[in-house]
Parts: structure tokens; C-alpha cells; sequence
């Protein structure tokens, strides 16, 4: 128990550095820094550098910045005004209208990048903008980006997903399949939310256009085509195995030019401005990813994520009760680690637990990353608050107020899950059979 109190220390230093305003990556190198020095018999010098090289210099990140540029040229040449143009005849008639083009964004958005702060940031370079300019409501539209944003790591394909396949030795096909009917019930509670939100204020949603007739809703979505085949094109190669990720990105990037250019809307000062904004956003994740990583390293170094393992082990619960310790231990673990962390140092106490109440590895998989996606939104360090507050400018505690009403869709949905498992399990066993 010395370990979780430490733990709650390294907590609380890590919210005076950011009520002091210090920046975020830096306060999570200050705080990975004290844990090393104070608490581990390490060297803090030498895993500063180690971890800033490691979190950066991955094959797997470069998507990271060619999804957000694709973004940044869907933005700046007016790629997205004509999207939501086209969206609009088909979403007037339904509560919240263009809001619910958040949610379809970053779920169609998410299964292509497997990443999301790439989902976060891109969609909401394109999609907050057009939201702002047409009179939707602010505070919605960033709380239901923050929180859509996290669809990326739960619609396949999911990094997230392969690192817990491998530390849980299960199928990482049946994890893929498993994350899909999830998915699509998450963004169901999202745009119900939405419309819901929207009955009972119409005075802050836009008035809706003039009827049309579909011939007249099929000619103005005309827009819609180039972009759509863009995305469809990304989704099949990536699907189909004939491209990874990082590829798909690139993809992105030159069929938004080629699109851009055949439309006569790309120019040498939107190509630049895109470019420097795409660098801009990239760099901001990039430090905050490599702070993430050394506070990591502290929290690996000290032991504090199997001390919190073995304790609710010594607990000696039933199947439910375990499973109601382990969502508030990785929800704490959530404010200071990332969520592939949250997995690797979990998993080899964490997972025998599991078995052993007899829980289903592959559904403890889903279970795992909606509590990661909690996480991404979880202050103080959530990390699509801190992008949202990096492109917006607010606060990220005003961002997570916002995000609140989705916060509680992800509870929802997890608690779905819970009293129903073949909402994970159906799928995966149609698909692939019953037998693992």
C-alpha cells in the first residue's frame, strides 16, 4: 500500500505544476523526474533521453502527423465546407442536424487511423471550424469531439487492441471483430445524446433549411463524392491488408491534394500554411507523448501499477466486484499513463484474475480500452483534452465539463457490456466460430 501512496503523491505534484500553468509535457518529465530520483534506484538522466527517443522514433507514429496534415488540407482549402454542405440536406431533419457529423466523422475517421489523438485532432481541424461558423453550439461540439475522438482506438484496427492481443495471448482477429458492435453502440449513445440534448434546446441549434426534394439532396451532395472515395479507398486498402496505417495516411495526404488541386483550390499558401499547421499540432503531440513516455518508465521503475494489482488481488472479490476495483484502479492509472501502458503493466497480474473468475479474455479486451478511452478524457491527464485545448484554446478542465454528458455514454456503454458480454462475444463467435 506505501506504492498506491506514492502513487496519489506523484498525483497531486502533478496538478500543482499544472494549476502553476507549467506545460504539460514538461510537467509529466518534472513529475517522471522526481519519481526516478526520490523513489527508484535509477537513473532519471539517462531514461529522460531513452524514453523521448522511444515514444518518437516509431514507423507506427508517422501517421500520426500525415493524418493530422490531410486534415489541415481538407481545412484550408475548403474541402470541408463543401463535406458539411453536402451532409446538410441529409441531417436537417434530424435533432442536432450537422452536430452528429462529429460522431460519423471520427468513427469512420477512427477505423482508419487506429489512433486517437489522429482522430481527435483531425477531425476536429476540420469539423470545429464549419460547427462555429454555422451557429452550433461550442461547448457540444468540443465535448463530443473530445469524446468521439477515442472511437479510434475502439473501431478496428486498434494498436491498443494488438498490444492487449499479445500481453493476453488471444486472438488479435476475434479483438478486431469483438471491437465493432461496441463501436457502433458507442456512437449510437453519442448522437443520441445529441438529439436528445438538442429537443430540449432548440433555441442553440441552427434553424433547419428548406425542404428538398432527394434529386435536389443527391445534386447538392454531389461534393461529398471525391472525399468519400478518398475514405472508402483508405478503409478497403487497410482492411483488404494491402497497406498498413502509416501507408493509408500517406494515401490520405496525396488524394487531398490530388482532390484540392483538381477542384482549384490548392495554392503554394494553403499547401504552406497546411503544412506548418499540420507541424505545429504533430510537435505538440509529439512532446506530451514523449513526457507521457518518461512518466512510464517512473511508474515501471517504482512498481506503483502491480501494487495496485496485487492489492485488489488480496481483496479476494467476486467476478463483479473484481470488476468494479479494476475500473476505478485503471481509471486512476488513466490520469497519469497512457493506455498501451496501462496494459503492459497490468496485465501479467491483472489477466490471471480475470481467467480465474471467469471472465472472457477477449471481452475483458473491449472492457479494457473503453476504460482507456475514459482515460483519454480523464483530467489531468487526459490526452484528447490536451489536444482539443492546444486547437481551441480553452482550458482542458473547461473541455472535460464539456465532454461530461459523453463521459457518461462511455459508463453507459460499458456497463452494457457488462450485464450483456455477447454484445462483444457475438460477433467474433459468428464470424470465427465459437472455439478460440
Amino acid at each position: 500500500m506505501d506504492l498506491v501512496w506514492l502513487g496519489a503523491f506523484l498525483l497531486v505534484i502533478m496538478l500543482l505544476f499544472l494549476a502553476g500553468g507549467v506545460w504539460i509535457a514538461m510537467t509529466l518529465a518534472i513529475v517522471g523526474w522526481i519519481g526516478q530520483a526520490f523513489f527508484a534506484n535509477t537513473q532519471p538522466g539517462k531514461n529522460l533521453f531513452s524514453a523521448f527517443w522511444e515514444s518518437n522514433a516509431s514507423w507506427e507514429l508517422a501517421a500520426l502527423p500525415l493524418f493530422i496534415w490531410m486534415g489541415e488540407i481538407l481545412f484550408r482549402t475548403r474541402l470541408s465546407e463543401q463535406m458539411f454542405e453536402g451532409l446538410a440536406p441529409w441531417l436537417d431533419r434530424i435533432p442536432g442536424r450537422l452536430m452528429h457529423t462529429t460522431i460519423l466523422g471520427c468513427g469512420v475517421f477512427g477505423s482508419v487511423s487506429g489512433s486517437s489523438a489522429a482522430t481527435c485532432a483531425t477531425i476536429a481541424k476540420v469539423a470545429l471550424p464549419e460547427l462555429l461558423r454555422r451557429g452550433y453550439d461550442e461547448r457540444q461540439a468540443v465535448g463530443s469531439l473530445a469524446t468521439a475522438g477515442t472511437l479510434g482506438i475502439l473501431i478496428p484496427p486498434s494498436i491498443t487492441m494488438v498490444v492487449y492481443a499479445v500481453a493476453a495471448d488471444a486472438s488479435i482477429i476475434r479483438i478486431f471483430l469483438a471491437g465493432f458492435l461496441p463501436g457502433f453502440l458507442l456512437m449510437g449513445l453519442f448522437s443520441g445524446y445529441i438529439a436528445w440534448w438538442a429537443i430540449r434546446h432548440p433555441d442553440r441549434v441552427p434553424a433547419a433549411g428548406e425542404p428538398l426534394s432527394l434529386a435536389q439532396k443527391i445534386r447538392r451532395s454531389g461534393s461529398l463524392i471525391p472525399v468519400s472515395l478518398l475514405i472508402v479507398f483508405i478503409v478497403w486498402v487497410l482492411v483488404a491488408g494491402w497497406a498498413t496505417a502509416t501507408e493509408c495516411a500517406a494515401y490520405g495526404v496525396l488524394g487531398s491534394l490530388a482532390i484540392a488541386a483538381a477542384g482549384r483550390m490548392l495554392t503554394w499558401q494553403n499547401f504552406w500554411d497546411g503544412l506548418m499547421g499540420a507541424t505545429r499540432v504533430s510537435c505538440m503531440i509529439m512532446f506530451i507523448l514523449a513526457g507521457a513516455a518518461f512518466l512510464t518508465k517512473t511508474m515501471a521503475f517504482t512498481g506503483i501499477p502491480r501494487a495496485l494489482a496485487d492489492w485488489v488481488n488480496a481483496l479476494q472479490l467476486s467476478p463483479y466486484a473484481l470488476i468494479a476495483v479494476l475500473t476505478v484502479v485503471y481509471l486512476l492509472l488513466g490520469t497519469a499513463l497512457d493506455g498501451i501502458s496501462m496494459i503492459v503493466l497490468t496485465s501479467a497480474v491483472v489477466l490471471p484474475m480475470i481467467q480465474k473468475a471467469g471472465f472472457d479474455l477477449v471481452w475483458f479486451g473491449i472492457f479494457i480500452v473503453l476504460l482507456v478511452e475514459i482515460a483519454e478524457v480523464t483530467p489531468p491527464v487526459g490526452f484528447n483534452l490536451f489536444v482539443l485545448q492546444n486547437m481551441t484554446g480553452k482550458d482542458s478542465n473547461t473541455i472535460a465539463r464539456a465532454a461530461i454528458p459523453f463521459f457518461v455514454c462511455l459508463v453507459l456503454c460499458i456497463a452494457l457490456i457488462t450485464v450483456f458480454p455477447a454484445i462483444v462475444t457475438w460477433l467474433p463467435d459468428v464470424v470465427m466460430g465459437v472455439s478460440k
